[in-house]
Order: C-alpha cells, then structure tokens, then sequence
C-alpha cells in the first residue's frame, strides 16, 4: 500500500491554522483589555471571543481530518477543494457571527450549516472510499 500525501487538504490546514491563530489572539488581547485571566469574568466581548475561539476548535479538527482522510483514499482533488473551501467559509462566518452576537445570527446559521455539510460529505466520502475498496 503506498501512502497518499493529502496535498490539497494540507492546504486549507494552512488556511484554519491561521484563523486559528487569530481567533486566540482575540481571547489573548480580550483577557489583556479586561484584566480577566481566567473565564470570562462576566464581560461579554471577551465571552463572545472565547465561545468563537471554542466554536472553531469543536468544528474544524473532526471536518479537517476528514477531509485529509477522504483525499489520501484517493477522493478526486475537486471534491476536497470544494470540502475545504466550503469548511473555510463555514468557519469564518461562524467566527464573524461570533465574535458580534451570541444570540442567532444568519452567519452563526450558515457557518453551523456549512460545516455540518462538510462533515456528512467527507463522512460519506471517507465510508464509501473504504466499502468500495478505493
């Protein structure tokens, strides 16, 4: 069995990496604006970064290795430029809604939407790679 090297899922790792990266760094300068070190301390702007930051840690890793997996199970490059996009964009809405709302907003709605969408794709894609035999 040959290794399959998930180039173009490496990608968009890259891209979340650093949405990732932002996203702490908002909770970090947050906590410096408030002086909270622990918690939110009841400020809501820090909440709001922290419940983004936490969001994107749920959702991303589990879609992203799916992803990765379906590409290395040999899913055609188009279908995982797609998967990834598609979780990229999910993530920055969900992000963006976020970071301005904790109630419902369109942009939570659609990012949930979105990510959710990647998770049953690449989920099918992942057990119909491995049923069929590749």
């Amino acid at each position: 069995m040959t290794t399959a090297i998930p180039y173009a899922a490496a990608l968009y790792a890259a891209i979340l990496g650093l949405l990732a990266a932002l996203l702490t760094v908002r909770v970090i300068l947050g906590r410096v604006r408030s002086g909270v070190q622990t918690g939110d301390g009841g400020n809501a702007a820090l909440g709001q970064a922290i419940r983004a930051h936490a969001n994107f840690s749920e959702q991303a890793p589990l879609a992203l290795l799916l992803i990765a997996l379906a590409e290395a199970l040999g899913t055609p490059v188009g279908w995982v430029h797609a998967l990834g996009a598609t979780l990229v964009s999910g993530r920055l809405l969900s992000a963006w809604g976020l970071s301005h709302s904790l109630d419902a907003s369109q942009a939570r709605q659609s990012g949930a939407g979105l990510t959710i969408l990647v998770l049953v794709i690449a989920s099918l894609l992942v057990a119909w790679r491995l049923l069929a035999g590749r």
